[in-house]
């Protein structure tokens, strides 16, 4: 049995300074969330979920220390990991930039969706006593927490109800830093190293 690839970790970092435009611009509302976390949808079964009757979605949009797996042509496979420092950052500088109406579905620029809006949000923080929902068990301690307001009923109707989309999403600009390495990535820095002597 060929033992398992370990792949690449990056950190991600933005800038807190206002005018670098690094952090989280949108949160989409998608079918498959890469944080594998749906949000809470209210039915007769379970006891927390979506509130049908006032509309209401809440979940995660960021997991502390989860590792996200990640592929891209330029870089190939990797995971990146958002931790609760960071978390912090990107939220205040998403509530400072007021993009608690800036929601699309799918991360498409071409469906910008209006009447849907965060209206509450929070990071779990068991130190000011700020625990994750009962519906949302195993969420770690730095992540983040929002609820959505959804008055558009296109939106309602036929993805939130319907259950094609069962998550968030966030997208924006960010840094990252490299936490660990593959194997042929080290030996190809040994080398490297050796070449320069």
């Amino acid at each position: 049995m060929d033992k398992p690839i370990k792949l690449p970790i990056y950190k991600i970092k933005i800038n807190a300074d206002d005018a670098d435009e690094s952090g989280v611009s949108y949160v989409a509302l998608v079918d498959s969330p890469a944080i594998e976390r749906t949000w809470m949808a209210y039915n007769k079964h379970l006891r927390f979920q979506a509130d049908a009757e006032r509309r209401i979605i809440t979940g995660a949009l960021m997991i502390a220390d989860l590792p996200i797996y990640r592929r891209s042509e330029s870089m190939g496979e990797f995971y990146v990991v958002f931790d609760k420092q960071e978390i912090e950052k990107i939220v205040q500088k998403f509530f400072r930039h007021s993009n608690t109406g800036n929601v699309n579905m799918m991360h498409s620029s071409e469906a910008k969706v209006n009447g849907v809006y965060m209206f509450e949000s929070f990071i779990v923080d068991s130190s000011r006593g700020i625990k994750s929902p009962d519906g949302l068990n195993g969420i770690t301690e730095g992540s983040w927490i929002g609820s959505y307001k959804v008055d558009n009923e296109e939106v309602w109707n036929n993805f939130i109800k319907t259950n094609e989309f069962t998550g968030f999403s966030v997208e924006g600009l960010f840094d990252m830093d490299l936490q660990s390495k593959t194997i042929e990535q080290e030996i190809v820095d040994i080398i490297e190293e050796i070449a320069q002597m």
